[in-house]
C-alpha cells in the first residue's frame, strides 16, 4: 500500500479506522476488557526481569484480529490514553508494515517512513539494515510509542524495535508474532451486542434502533460484530432512510456465502456485496477501479481517470462512498481518499471478476496519463511567467492547472506517497513502459523543483533505480547511462564510493553502446572523479585525461577548463607539480578564450598555490598577481580580496610584512570591516 499508515480494521467512524485529519473526532465504542488487560500488560513484569537483567529493548503488545475487526482503532484508543499519562513526552510515530495487495512492506520503506518521521535524514540507497539501525539510534534517547500496524510476520516488526525500555511499540497483526519473546496477544473478535448497537445508533439515529432493539441485535449479529461490517451496513440505513432495519437484516440473511472465504471473513463479504449491489452502475464501476488506485490512495482526479468521468462527479461519487463506509477522507482542503485495508481484496477481486483485462489495462493507461500531466502542471507553475513551460500550462484544463507554487507543493506533499507508489507500480506491471518512464522523469522533476534535489535524494533514488529497471528491462542504453549515472552521483555523495566507481564504468559501458558522447564523457570524468576521492590520484588523472581528451574533439570550452582544472588538482596531490601547473595554466587560457575572467583568476590562483608547494615563492608571487589583476578586471570584489590575502601570506613567507600588511588593509577595505575575509578555492578543484 504505503509506507504511510493506512489501516486495515474497516472504514468504521468508530472502531477500526484511523483518525483522518481534518475530520471530526472518532467515537470508539466497546473493547473496555481489552483496553484493561493491555494496560495491565504494560505494567507486568518482562522475561529480562524475572531473569534479574536489566530489559534491554521496547516491550511489544499485540492487538490480533483478522481485517475489518477493530484492531487498529483498539491500538489507537490505547496509543491515545496512553500519551495523557505524559509517560511517552516523544509522541507517537506509526507505520503501516502491509501494502494494499497483502504483500508486507520492505523494511528499508517502513524504516525511512519512521526516519522521516522523526526528521532524521536516511542516506539515499541505504538498505533495511542500515535504516533501521539509524532509527534505533534515534529512539535511543526518546521516549515514543511506536504503533506497527498489520504485520504480516515477526521478521517486519524484530528490526524496528528500539533498544530502548523507554519506548513502547504497540503491533496489529492478524494472528501471534512468533520469534518475539515476551509478547503475549490480545486476540479480539466482534463487538459486544451494546457496543455494535450503539455504533449502528450513531450511524442511523437513536430512533430507527429504539423501535426494534431486537431487531438491531440480530443485524449486528449478522454483521458478526465487525466495526467496518457495522458501519457499512449503518452507511447504506442512513442512505435510505425508507428501509427498516429488519428488511436489510433479512437481505443480509439471505445473501449466499461464498464457500471460498474463511468463515470469519464472511459477514464482512455480505455486507459488502449488499452494499456494492445497491450502487448506480457507474458508481459500481468507480468503486471497482479503485482498487487500482496506487497505494489505495485517491483523490478526483484519480477517480476520474479511472473511470473516464468529469472530475466533479468522481468527487461528488467519492463523498458518497465516505458516507457509505466504503472509503475514508482526510477531511482537508485537498481532499484525499483512502481505499480501507479489508475491502481492498473484495475490490480486486470484483474488478477482475466484472471487467476485462483491456478495460482495465486502459483503465490505467488514463491514470499514468493525467498522473504526468498533473506533475508537469506542478513543475511548471514555478516557471517565470512568459516562460514556454508557463505557455503550456496555460492551454491546459482549469482542473490540472495550479493557482501558484504553494499550492502545487501542497498537493506534491499529499500525494507523494500515492505518486511513488503509482511509480513502482507502474514500473512492475511492466506493460505501460513509455507511460511509466514519462511518469516518473516528471516526478523527479517536480520533487527536484519543490523540495530540492538534496531534500528529496532518498525518492530520486528510488526513482533513479526504476528507470534503471525499466531501461534494462527494454534494452534502451541511453536511458540505462542516465539511471546508472545519477545512482552512482547519490552513492558517492553518501561515501559510498566504490559503488559509485562500479556503476560509473557500467555507465561507461552504457553510453558507448548507446553512441551517446555526453554520457560516455561524463562517465569517464566521473571514474576519474571516484578514484581521485579513493586516493588513486595515478588512475584519476589517466580517466580525466581520457575525457578531456573527449572533450578537445568536440570543442567543448567550458568542458576542456573544468577537465584541465580536476586533472591540476589531481596532479597536485600526487606531488607532480609540474604537470599540475601546465593543467592549470591551460584551464586558465581556456577560460580567457571564453571571458570568464573571474575563472580564469581562480585558476590563476591555483597555479600560484602549486608554485608555491613546489618552492618558487617568487614566481607564485608574480602569478597570484596576475590573479588579482584579472580578479579587478572581472570586478569580483570578495574573489579580489581573497587573492590580495593570499599574496599578503606570500609576502609573509618571504619576509616582505610591511608589503604583507598593506594587501591585508586592501583586502579588509574590498570586503567592509564587518565582513570576513576569506580565501575561495576555485571551482574548478571541486570533483
Amino acid at each position: 500500500m504505503t509506507d504511510q499508515v493506512v489501516d486495515t480494521s474497516g472504514p468504521a467512524s468508530a472502531a477500526g479506522t484511523e483518525g483522518p485529519s481534518g475530520a471530526a473526532p472518532r467515537q470508539f465504542f466497546g473493547r473496555e476488557r481489552e483496553l484493561k488487560e493491555l494496560k495491565a500488560d504494560i505494567e507486568r513484569a518482562g522475561l529480562d526481569t524475572l531473569a534479574g537483567r536489566k530489559a534491554a529493548r521496547a516491550r511489544v503488545l499485540l492487538i490480533a484480529g483478522r481485517p475489518g475487526s477493530g484492531r487498529t482503532a483498539l491500538a489507537e484508543e490505547l496509543t491515545r490514553a496512553l500519551l495523557d499519562t505524559g509517560d511517552y513526552p516523544d509522541g507517537l510515530l506509526r507505520v503501516g508494515l502491509t501494502d494494499l495487495g497483502g504483500a508486507p512492506v520492505p523494511t528499508e520503506r517502513t524504516a525511512r517512513d519512521l526516519l522521516d518521521q522523526l526528521e532524521v535524514a536516511g542516506p539515499p540507497g541505504a538498505d533495511g539494515d542500515e535504516l533501521s539501525q539509524l532509527v534505533r539510534e534515534a529512539l535511543a534517547d526518546r521516549h515514543v510509542l511506536l504503533l506497527l500496524d498489520d504485520a504480516a510476520d515477526a521478521e517486519q516488526v524484530d528490526p524496528l524495535l528500539p533498544d530502548n525500555p523507554g519506548c513502547l511499540v504497540v503491533a496489529t497483526a492478524q494472528g501471534p508474532l512468533t520469534g518475539i519473546s515476551g509478547v503475549r496477544p490480545c486476540t479480539i473478535g466482534g463487538l459486544d451486542k451494546g457496543s455494535a448497537v450503539q455504533l449502528l445508533a450513531g450511524a442511523i439515529g437513536q430512533v430507527r434502533i429504539t423501535v426494534d432493539p431486537l431487531t438491531a441485535e440480530s443485524l449486528a449479529e449478522e454483521c458478526g460484530g465487525q466495526p467496518a461490517a457495522l458501519v457499512m451496513i449503518g452507511g447504506w440505513l442512513a442512505a435510505h432512510p425508507m428501509a427498516s432495519v429488519a428488511d436489510v437484516t433479512k437481505q443480509l440473511r439471505e445473501l449466499p456465502d461464498d464457500a471460498d472465504q474463511p468463515t470469519g471473513a464472511r459477514p464482512l463479504a455480505r455486507v459488502f456485496r449488499l452494499v456494492y449491489e445497491s450502487l448506480p452502475q457507474t458508481a459500481g464501476r468507480i468503486l471497482r477501479l479503485l482498487a487500482l488506485a496506487p497505494a489505495g490512495l485517491a483523490d478526483a482526479h484519480t477517480a476520474s481517470a479511472l473511470a473516464g468521468c468529469s472530475v466533479s462527479a468522481a468527487q461528488s461519487t467519492l463523498d458518497d462512498f465516505v458516507r457509505l463506509g466504503l472509503l475514508r477522507t482526510n477531511g482537508a482542503e485537498l481532499s484525499q481518499y483512502e481505499v480501507p485495508g479489508c475491502l481492498a481484496p473484495l475490490l480486486q477481486a470484483l474488478l477482475a471478476d466484472r471487467d476485462r483485462p483491456a478495460e482495465i489495462q486502459l483503465a490505467r493507461a488514463r491514470l499514468l496519463e493525467r498522473t504526468v500531466r498533473q506533475l508537469q502542471s506542478c513543475r511548471a507553475i514555478t516557471d517565470p511567467e512568459g516562460s514556454e513551460a508557463r505557455r503550456k500550462l496555460a492551454g491546459l484544463p482549469r482542473s490540472l492547472r495550479f493557482p501558484h507554487p504553494e499550492a502545487a507543493a501542497a498537493w506534491l506533499r499529499i500525494r507523494r506517497p500515492a505518486l511513488l507508489a503509482a511509480a513502482r507500480i507502474a514500473v512492475e506491471d511492466g506493460e505501460l513502459d513509455t507511460l511509466a518512464r514519462r511518469l516518473v522523469a516528471a516526478l523527479v522533476r517536480a520533487l527536484a523543483v519543490h523540495q530540492g534535489t538534496e531534500a528529496a535524494a532518498s525518492d530520486l533514488y528510488g526513482l533513479h533505480g526504476l528507470v534503471l529497471a525499466v531501461a534494462e528491462r527494454r534494452d534502451l542504453p541511453r536511458e540505462r547511462a542516465a539511471a546508472l549515472l545519477n545512482l552512482a552521483d547519490l552513492d558517492a555523495r553518501t561515501g559510498r564510493t566504490r559503488e559509485a566507481l562500479t556503476r560509473y564504468r557500467a555507465a561507461l559501458d552504457a553510453g558507448r553502446a548507446a553512441k551517446d558522447p555526453y554520457a560516455t564523457g561524463r562517465a569517464m570524468e566521473s571514474v576519474g572523479g571516484a578514484y581521485a576521492e579513493l586516493g588513486d590520484f595515478h588512475r584519476a588523472s589517466d580517466w580525466y585525461g581520457r575525457a578531456l581528451a573527449q572533450r578537445l574533439t568536440h570543442g567543448e570550452l567550458a568542458d576542456e577548463a573544468r577537465l584541465y582544472g580536476r586533472l591540476g588538482s589531481v596532479h597536485t596531490y600526487a606531488g607532480q607539480y609540474g604537470e599540475a601547473l601546465r593543467n592549470w595554466r591551460a584551464a586558465a587560457a581556456v577560460y580567457r578564450r571564453l571571458g570568464d575572467l573571474a575563472a580564469q583568476a581562480r585558476a590563476l590562483s591555483e597555479a600560484a598555490r602549486v608554485q608555491e608547494y613546489a618552492g618558487r615563492p617568487q614566481e607564485s608571487l608574480r602569478t597570484c598577481q596576475e590573479a588579482v589583476e584579472w580578479a579587478r578586471q572581472a570586478k569580483d570584489v570578495r574573489l579580489q580580496a581573497a587573492l590580495e590575502l593570499r599574496l599578503a601570506d606570500t609576502l609573509d613567507r618571504l619576509g616582505d610584512q610591511a608589503a604583507a600588511g598593506l594587501h591585508r588593509a586592501t583586502a579588509q577595505r574590498l570586503l567592509g570591516k564587518d565582513e570576513p575575509a576569506c580565501e575561495i578555492r576555485s571551482g574548478s578543484t571541486e570533483n
